[in-house]
């Protein structure tokens, strides 16, 4: 079996080429994908080729995690999940190729396992499901947030998310003028026009480690900073003003299965949209401008490639 895929040979040097796929296993589940989400904190690592060491790292690599598709086939012991609208978080079912993450490709094989039920009338809004529940889990590890750091995808979902539970509506901050519209319930500011400086939590959506020291400055004693981002530098803090506020440190994981279960139960209810935050889509031939725009036009939130057409 063969499959288009994105694959990224090295550093900002993205082809789309026919791969071989690894045969199907008696659990797995073989996908056609219909979208596919290019992710702006750890793709765009592997693009500029700064991801730091990570298991399964290397060139050639499929990226990608964020894929939803239709079962199409399936091994012996899955078959009864064909037919279903799946995300699927990757892959890694290539024969010349790493699968890291192993989205970005018109037909994934995988353990049905990894495969979770979707509604279809998401579309391709469905690609953000795994970035809620990474948001989901940020906030289930901890207090919910006071303020949170940046606008971006993460930052709408950690709002949203901190909303739709009942929680205070949350103050985010954005130094983008661009994106300081668009927030749903709660009030985005910049910096600098925020005087507080008693913030309980503080979520870092941001991915700049370099901020640590403002975020210190604007937390009231004993309160918690959640780095919610993907670092690619060592972080470092003053340590006389953290002292001070006897500052707490959490790191959010990725998400877990359960994550993505109660991101599911809650689209089902309605408790939370995913409306606005798919601001472009690119077919999977043009998926050098796709990267090159997701990585570098602050305009675009999230890009997807439709693979829907793709032979």
């Amino acid at each position: 079996m063969q499959t288009v895929a994105v694959v990224l040979d090295g550093p900002q040097q993205i082809a789309v080429r026919s791969l071989a796929l690894n045969a199907v296993r008696d659990d797995d589940v073989v996908i056609d994908v219909s979208w596919s989400g290019i992710s702006t904190g750890t793709e765009r690592l592997l693009w500029t080729g700064r991801m730091p060491p990570f298991p399964g790292m290397g060139y050639p690599l499929v990226p990608g995690y964020e894929s939803v598709g239709r079962v199409v086939d399936a091994g012996a012991k899955a078959t009864h999940r064909i037919g279903e609208n799946v995300f699927i978080p990757g892959a890694t079912c290539y024969k010349d190729a790493r699968g890291l993450f192993g989205g970005a490709a018109r037909t994934l094989i995988a353990p049905g396992s990894r495969a979770t039920a979707v509604p279809e009338n998401l579309g391709s809004q469905a690609v953000l499901i795994a970035l809620a529940a990474t948001a989901y889990h940020a906030l289930d590890g901890g207090a919910p947030p006071d303020l949170i750091v940046g606008h971006g995808v993460l930052g709408r979902l950690l709002a949203r998310i901190t909303v739709a539970i009942g929680a205070p509506a949350p103050t985010v901050w954005e130094t983008n003028a661009q994106r300081r519209s668009g927030g749903v319930g709660y009030e985005v500011l910049h910096p600098d026009e925020d005087p507080r400086t008693d913030y309980a939590t503080i979520y870092d959506a941001s991915g700049a480690g370099s901020q640590l020291d403002s975020f210190v400055k604007r937390l009231a004693k004993r309160g918690e900073i959640v780095l919610a981002g993907f670092y690619e530098d060592r972080l470092s803090f003053s340590f006389v003003p953290t002292f001070l506020r006897e500052a707490r440190f959490r790191v959010a994981a990725e998400w877990k299965p359960e994550d993505l279960r109660a991101i599911s139960a809650m689209l089902r209810l309605g408790s939370l949209s995913l409306d606005d935050l798919v601001t472009h889509e690119q077919t999977p031939e043009k998926a050098d401008d796709a990267y090159a725009t997701a990585f570098t036009d602050s305009a675009c939130l999230k890009m997807v490639l439709d693979w829907r057409h793709c032979a």
